[in-house]
Parts: structure tokens; C-alpha cells; sequence
């Protein structure tokens, strides 16, 4: 079945919610926020998120099978930050996580950022490999995912978009 890539708007609460949960339950340590925390939200939550953070999903048939979003970095005005990058186990490899990071550069484009800059766990070999095919490369820097799990390192990658108005 083909996958598509549809942009989530407010009104799309409870599938932001389930795709979101279910992101969270397969890869807990891919993550800032934990199941715990996003279950414990209400849909007043999930339509603030929608409304300030641009979402995609990807779609298999009726089912939400991967999800990213952009938004603007909270230090770095030229910069979209690429976040919440996630594709179900049975997806991968096949080309979504592509479609989806390509969907977010679009926006980011269509925003006048320069960059988008990410953050992924540095043992996560599988999504280091997808970001680096699709043109992010190390910018030197690290991190960690917030308490109880910042003995979790985080590599920060970067991408250089066309010069544009920002």
C-alpha cells in the first residue's frame, strides 16, 4: 500500500495523541518527553501542539505510520528544529522516514529558515544512517535526554538550506 505524507492541523488532536503514544511506547530512549508524561496530557494539550508545531504524519491505508515535526528553534532564529521523528517498526527501511524528513526541509524551506538542526541518541545506528542519506551531517556538539535519562547522549546534526530571507 502506498505511504502518504498529510500535514495535522488542530481538530487532529487524537491522532497527533495515538501516533504520539505509540511513538513513545516502541523507542521510550528516542525521546525527551516519556509516555507518562505525553499520556498525562489533555486535549487542550495536544491542540496547543498542533497549533505550534508544524506535524506530518505518514499513511499507510487509515494508519498513521510515522510522524515528524519542525518548528523554530528556540536559540537560533535561522533555524528549524526537525523533532518527534519516529516511523512504526513494520515501515521501516522503506522509505518513509525519507518522505517524512523531506516533507519537514519543504516547510522549513517554504519558512525561509537556513538550517535545520535535530538531535538523536548516538547508539541509535539505524536513525544516524537515515539523517546522514538525507543530507544532516555532525555539527560537533551533544547532549543528553532530560532527567532520569540524561546518562543518555544525544549527537546534534545539521543540515545547510538554500540561502534565503532569515
Amino acid at each position: 500500500m502506498p505511504i502518504e505524507i498529510e500535514r495535522l492541523f488542530a481538530g487532529d488532536e487524537q491522532r497527533l495523541r495515538a501516533i504520539r503514544l505509540r511513538a513513545l511506547a516502541d523507542a521510550p530512549e528516542a525521546f525527551g518527553t516519556t509516555f507518562a508524561e505525553a499520556n498525562a496530557l489533555g486535549a487542550a494539550d495536544w491542540r496547543e501542539q498542533l497549533e505550534q508545531l508544524t506535524t506530518f504524519v505518514a499513511t499507510s491505508g487509515n494508519s498513521d505510520v510515522g510522524i515528524a515535526r519542525g518548528v523554530c528553534h528556540p536559540d537560533h532564529s535561522d533555524a528549524a528544529y526537525l523533532i518527534t521523528m519516529w516511523v512504526a517498526p513494520e515501515f521501516r527501511r522503506q522509505g518513509v522516514g525519507a518522505a517524512l524528513i523531506d516533507s519537514v526541509v519543504k516547510w522549513a524551506r517554504s519558512e525561509g529558515f537556513r538550517r535545520i538542526v535535530l538531535n538523536v541518541v548516538e547508539s541509535n545506528a539505524a536513525a544516524l544512517l537515515l539523517y546522514r542519506k538525507n543530507g544532516f551531517a555532525a555539527n560537533g556538539n551533544f547532549g543528553a535526554l532530560p532527567p532520569p535519562r540524561q546518562h543518555i547522549r544525544e549527537c546534534k546534526l545539521e543540515m545547510t538550506l538554500a540561502a534565503n530571507r532569515r
